[in-house]
């Protein structure tokens, strides 16, 4: 959920009346002097322009089209918010091949058309040596579902992460580029290069927006931070942006063997992804183990619970990973970016739940749950 923020002065006048002043006659032309001066203060506030990408289907999990405006419900703290614009988002060829587009009116060429993904491969070989398989696999199916199912438009971006955050590539159209850096990735080999210092270049981007190497590695030492410094420097890119995460998952495990997040680290991650439009939907790596069952991960909780709180989904138990992949693309065929602008005390900070929902209540919608505000 991307937002901007303009401040405003707003001026109050308010008078105080004496209990025993007189009030004076129509054809007094002297001000009464005892009644006091208007007394005036000025209360700032910050206006939050928020831009929130909402997913809508019906009882079947097909996308809906044609809504608009008073087609949706959003409130902050119970209370409906006046949304400014709804645009539409998809890639062409689902709206070419859907009829309900032609029906509405809707011209595929006037419609935003990018999508962003980007590919995070989280090397645990030092938890699971032998996750080193499911790894190459996983890059092994992203490169050709890059290549067949992804459109010229559609941007990919692939990151990883060992023990800091690592950029591989920036996000790019050019399938070829984004194959390399996927074996790069997934064989755990470090980029040709640490790309945080270049100049900036035009389109969307990760690179133009990241802090200093030194800031990286000094915030990246948990996966949760690695999470938070991605979410920002995605934040820059309008629209909805979806993370493919393949882990075993992440957090603590307790002395009975049960996974319990870290909410000093958890929730200020989930926040910074919320606030930034970006998706996390987690591909479990331990699903298609021969020698694990699901039962056996018990970080798995970590990543439902990770995609929940995104918008996004979590994969298990699948044949192969082409499935899930296919699927995140499905999800992202077409959804609906909301714009609104909501009201907070300058000088202050926090975190604003949002909901929303659809007049009709036969569909389905699937949003983040708030954003930040003021200053982080």
């Amino acid at each position: 959920m991307s937002t901007t923020r303009r401040i405003l002065t707003l001026t109050l006048g308010v008078t105080l009346a004496w209990a025993g002043a007189r009030a004076p006659a129509a054809a007094d032309p002297v001000p009464d002097q005892d009644q006091p001066p208007a007394e005036r203060f000025e209360e700032r506030v910050e206006v939050t322009e928020v831009l929130l990408d909402v997913l809508v289907t019906d009882r079947r999990g097909n996308v809906v089209l044609g809504l608009g405006e008073e087609d949706f419900v959003v409130e902050e703290d119970g209370e409906a918010v006046e949304l400014t614009d709804v645009t539409f988002y998809s890639n062409r060829r689902f709206l070419e091949s859907a009829e309900r587009a032609a029906e509405l009116g809707i011209e595929p060429a006037a419609v935003p058309t990018s999508r962003y993904f980007i590919l995070f491969f989280h090397d645990q070989r030092d938890l699971l040596p032998r996750i080193t398989a499911q790894l190459l696999d996983a890059g092994r199916r992203a490169k050709h579902w890059v290549g067949s199912e992804l459109l010229p438009n559609d941007y990919v971006a692939v990151t990883g992460y060992d023990h800091e955050l690592q950029i591989y590539l920036d996000f790019s159209t050019d399938a070829d580029a984004v194959a390399k850096a996927i074996d790069q990735a997934v064989r755990g080999v470090d980029p040709e290069h640490w790309p945080s210092r270049r100049e900036e270049t035009e389109g969307p981007s990760l690179l133009d927006n990241l802090p200093s190497t030194e800031a990286i590695r000094a915030s990246s030492p948990r996966f949760y931070g690695a999470m938070e410094i991605l979410a920002r420097a995605a934040g820059s890119v309008q629209g909805r942006k979806s993370l493919v995460l393949f882990s075993l998952g992440f957090g603590n495990v307790g002395p009975v063997g049960m996974y319990t997040p870290d909410s000093r680290y958890y929730e200020p991650m989930v926040e910074a992804l919320n606030d930034h439009n970006v998706a996390v939907y987690s591909i479990d790596l331990i699903s298609i183990d021969p020698g694990e069952s699901l039962l056996d991960n018990v970080y798995a909780n970590s990543l439902s619970n990770l995609s929940s709180d995104t918008g996004g989904r979590y994969y298990f138990n699948f044949v192969n990973f082409s499935s899930p992949l296919e699927q995140v693309a499905e999800d992202n065929s077409g959804y609906y970016l909301l714009a609104y602008r909501s009201r907070h005390p300058e000088g202050e900070s926090g975190y604003q739940e949002v909901t929303v929902r659809t007049a009709n209540p036969d569909f389905r919608v699937r949003a983040r749950e708030g954003y930040r505000w003021g200053e982080e």
